[in-house]
């Protein structure tokens, strides 16, 4: 919270954009926030620079040399940063250092074993030079912490020109695979496996699943007895609740890329020879970025199925209003799709079986189908209904 009032200070300081890299596991985490006042809209205006936003070359080579000239001024930010500081200890043996969560991680074991390591905690970039040498000069070896790909750590060593003795990802110290983990650290540190700390009981896996009475779970059961016949490997899905189809009890889709690859996938590997394929994209999904793959698909006439799961809503990131709510069979004509191949399938158990004729018969077709399943979230539906009785008792 701290960080985003001071990244665009930066941002207006210097005029250039401010990045906030938050880590899954720092997604995944609460805690306690003491807010501020807001930051005072700026007024409306046009920037000094008005060709500032176009990358031609010779203008992009201007931006990117100003980006070098500010380069010193940003090291000093960070250098200078509350967000990068040392935090004293006396066993020198090691230095630690700890960027952004990794920082709890290693306070775990610290407080459990009194552990006083001096430690260099990362949370500002570029790296502070001056810290960082600070902490090599003082430290027999140092330990990168850091979440995913060993960036500050490679960055390090190219820095000291291996020089001083650095451990992480890298050398080993730290398994290359997987989150980062007090575990993980705790081995690093050699502290033997009986003495780490265990797993909580109350800390459960909980695998992402579709909800119970979900549409999208309707339309894979049906899409998965239709297609039997042709064989496998052949269903191309995109980002969305609906990917969850990939995982049992469906197993229902083999690729999930980006948003809108769904059907740009479905398109060429049908054109490729693979007949038939199919895409499943979400209402929203659809009308972010999959209608442009439906376009192309229709110009070519390409043999693909494409499935529209459309539950009304932007379901996997809150339940936001969906672009595509009451326009899909409008948008699918307007794009070309013959109106003979475009069906509309109501995903319930009671319809099981008319639902896979339907879809079987759009499988057989060699062009371009597009079928829409439409029934509302499970849970923008029980809000909904949720609202709509808490206004009835208020009148």
């Amino acid at each position: 919270y701290d960080m985003v009032f001071r990244a665009y200070e930066i941002s207006e300081k210097y005029k250039t954009p401010v990045m906030l890299r938050i880590t899954t596991r720092l997604a995944h985490s609460r805690a306690g926030v003491e807010t501020r006042e807001k930051l005072r809209q700026n007024n409306m205006k046009l920037p000094g620079d008005l060709k500032q936003f176009i990358l031609l070359p010779a203008m992009a080579r201007k931006r990117y040399n100003g980006l070098l000239k500010e380069q010193s001024s940003f090291e000093y930010e960070s250098d200078h940063s509350g967000f990068n500081r040392i935090i004293p200890g006396k066993e020198d043996s090691l230095g630690i250092i700890a960027c952004g969560l990794a920082y709890n991680y290693y306070l775990e074991y610290k407080l459990k074993y009194k552990l006083d390591y001096p430690v260099l905690k990362l949370s500002q970039y570029p790296l502070p030079r001056k810290l960082m040498k600070e902490m090599a000069e003082t430290c027999d070896e140092l330990l990168v912490l850091e979440e995913g790909y060993p960036l500050v750590e490679e960055m390090l060593r190219g820095f000291f020109n291996n020089s001083y003795k650095i451990k992480g990802r890298m050398d080993g110290s730290l398994s290359m695979a997987g989150e980062l983990n007090p575990n993980m650290i705790a081995e690093a540190l050699g502290i033997e496996e009986e003495e780490r700390l265990s797993v909580p009981e109350i800390v459960a896996n909980r695998p992402p699943a579709l909800c119970k009475g979900c549409s999208h779970a309707d339309v894979y059961y049906a899409l998965n007895e239709a297609i039997d016949a042709f064989g496998s490997g052949r269903v191309f899905a995109d980002i969305g609740c609906y990917t969850l189809g990939a995982l049992p009890p469906f197993n229902a889709i083999n690729s999930c890329v980006d948003m809108g690859a769904s059907v740009t996938m479905a398109k060429g590997a049908a054109d490729a020879g693979l007949v038939p394929a199919v895409a499943v994209i979400g209402d929203s999904t659809f009308t972010h970025s999959g209608m442009t793959g439906l376009l192309d698909a229709v110009i070519e006439n390409s043999p693909i199925t494409l499935i529209i799961s459309d539950n009304s809503t932007t379901g996997m990131t809150g339940g936001q209003k969906s672009a595509a709510t009451g326009r899909l069979e409008k948008i699918c004509i307007g794009l070309g799709v013959d109106p003979n191949h475009l069906i509309l399938l109501d995903p319930l158990k009671k319809n099981h079986e008319e639902n896979v004729s339907k879809l079987k018969q759009e499988l057989e077709f060699k062009g371009v189908s597009v079928v829409i399943a439409q029934r509302e979230c499970i849970q923008t539906a029980a809000r909904r209904k949720r609202l709509e009785k808490a206004e009835k008792q208020d009148k």
